[in-house]
């Protein structure tokens, strides 16, 4: 039997319970458990015609690896609402500003690739740097505006340029009608709607909230580099979110007010914050006044590492007396 149609049928074979594909239960082939992993843009696309020709779904859940609960939990979206689940496991070097944060980036296929397995992937697509970027690579692609702000300031043009590239190839390469993302990158959200609207593209931008661990904490993948102590520390931006939620819950719609709430939970701990900003969520620009959903943004750094963290905060309509406010304990 030919290999490629072996694999191809074991993909398609590959059914969970359904989500909003387009085939009634009665017609989904018989579940198994391969993950199919293809390293070739070739490959991907070779792997995915059939199924689009059938009318599945296709839903692509974009990583850098070192997967956590948020990956986790952007894989288990795509399972609910799709046939096929595509996720991608490809550290960037073009958006990596910092050599060595590039270098400290934590990698681990096989781990990534037992866990996306058993999170109800489908194809996991892990290509080379040079697959990506061959050899007389020159395009790229850069949304203006909204990558002047926040991230943009601290890392520079090319942080988001990288970004906007990829994103852009790997939608080009898998055609995936939903594409996942989660809240925690909330600029890089708005960046990616934008570059989908303005090109185009034919993909829903599906945006799921941000996985915290139980003491609050945002999980990333760079938590892993924090020692104990960071990583009470980091605890900080979690705590300066929660206090200026609380203020906001108590009436308050200075938006000066809620950023000193939030820096001075951060100072509290002896954490510096790079920027606090209270921003529109789609545009990015500074509010002045808390009048609608606004987005807190915030970064530090802890040690070595960088940390980013958001938050949406909405006016309250009956404001009432502040309460104390109930922040976690950091050492």
């Amino acid at each position: 039997m030919d290999p490629q149609g072996s694999q191809q049928q074991g993909l398609m074979s590959r059914r969970y319970p359904q989500g909003t594909g387009p085939k009634p239960m009665s017609q989904q082939s018989t579940f198994d458990d391969r993950m199919r992993t293809v390293r070739a843009v070739a490959r991907l696309r070779e792997a995915l015609s059939a199924l689009r020709r059938e009318g599945l779904t296709i839903g692509l859940v974009p990583t850098m690896g070192a997967l956590h609960e948020g990956h986790l939990s952007l894989i288990g979206r795509a399972r609910e609402q799709c046939d096929v689940v595509v996720v991608s496991l490809f550290v960037n070097p073009a958006q990596f500003n910092e050599r060595a944060d590039l270098e400290r980036y934590p990698r681990r296929q096989q781990h990534d690739s037992e866990l996306a397995a058993a999170a109800g992937a489908d194809l996991l697509f892990a290509p080379s740097a040079e697959e990506v970027y061959p050899p007389g690579f020159a395009t790229s692609v850069e949304v203006l505006g909204l990558t002047d702000r926040l991230e943009g300031v601290v890392r520079g043009a090319e942080h988001f340029r990288g970004v906007s590239t990829v994103v852009t190839k790997l939608l080009c390469m898998a055609q995936p009608d939903v594409a996942y993302f989660g809240q925690k990158d909330a600029q890089q959200v708005a960046v990616i709607r934008r570059l989908v609207s303005d090109l185009n593209l034919p993909v829903r931008i599906e945006v799921c909230p941000t996985v915290r661990e139980p003491d609050g904490l945002a999980m990333s993948s760079r938590n892993a580099q924090l020692s104990q102590a960071e990583r009470s520390r980091a605890l900080a931006l979690s705590a300066a979110l929660d206090a200026a939620r609380e203020r906001a819950g108590a009436g308050e719609r200075s938006a000066r007010a809620l950023l000193d709430a939030a820096s001075e939970a951060m100072l509290a701990v002896g954490v510096e914050p790079e920027y606090v900003a209270l921003v529109d969520p789609d545009t990015l620009e500074p509010c002045r006044m808390l009048k609608g959903a606004s987005l807190l943004a915030l970064a530090a750094r802890i040690g070595a590492v960088r940390l980013i963290d958001n938050a949406i905060l909405q006016p309250c309509d009956a404001p009432s007396p502040p309460r104390p406010l109930q922040r976690k304990a950091i050492a």
